[in-house]
């Protein structure tokens, strides 16, 4: 079940209440009116719409400097970063060992390795040769060892394209094997 409604945005909530309060100015200047349990005069009536006017003013006005100040701080950012970040990289290398310092300029000391145990890198060398095997790469000696000669092949230069194989006949297409067997 769908409905109807559609969502005013602020900007025409506040030209409506605008517009209210021109229109009752005008054609109600000093009528009193009952508006559900609560008796209005007019003037008492523009009051209350001016405050809600006033609010959605400020709001529309506070929402274009929010955004204002979002890109704002989006470029100064996009400036700033990359001096932060080299800045960082010059205190860490320059004050690696005094964990103290770094923390003055709250810098994380950076972390150390932890070295392998002995398993770990006998599973790190058998992995490398297992890779190297299931590749086949060589080292450049092992490489420049292999040699062979080529015998028995005439080089034959070629003038023009070679012709298109001709194409396979429906009749040739039923005989052909499908590849399963029963």
């Amino acid at each position: 079940m769908s409905s109807n409604t559609s969502k005013v945005s602020r900007a025409a909530a506040l030209a409506s209440v605008q517009a209210l309060i021109s229109g009752l100015q005008l054609h109600l200047a000093s009528a009193n009116l009952t508006l559900g349990n609560t008796a209005f005069t007019t003037p008492a009536l523009v009051q209350v719409l001016k405050g809600l006017a006033d609010a959605l003013a400020a709001l529309i006005t506070a929402r274009a400097n929010a955004k204002d100040a979002l890109a704002n701080l989006s470029a100064k950012s996009a400036e700033v970063n990359p001096v932060i970040g080299e800045l960082t990289k010059l205190l860490g290398a320059m004050f690696a060992g005094a964990t103290q310092t770094l923390a003055d300029f709250g810098i994380a000391p950076p972390k150390v390795r932890k070295p392998l145990s002995v398993e770990q890198l006998a599973a790190r060398k058998a992995k490398a040769a297992a890779t190297r095997a299931a590749r086949g790469t060589k080292s450049a000696k092992a490489k420049a060892a292999i040699t062979g000669n080529v015998t028995g092949v005439e080089i034959v230069p070629v003038t023009a394209p070679a012709a298109a194989a001709p194409a396979q006949t429906a009749s040739n297409a039923s005989n052909a094997p499908t590849g399963a067997s029963k």
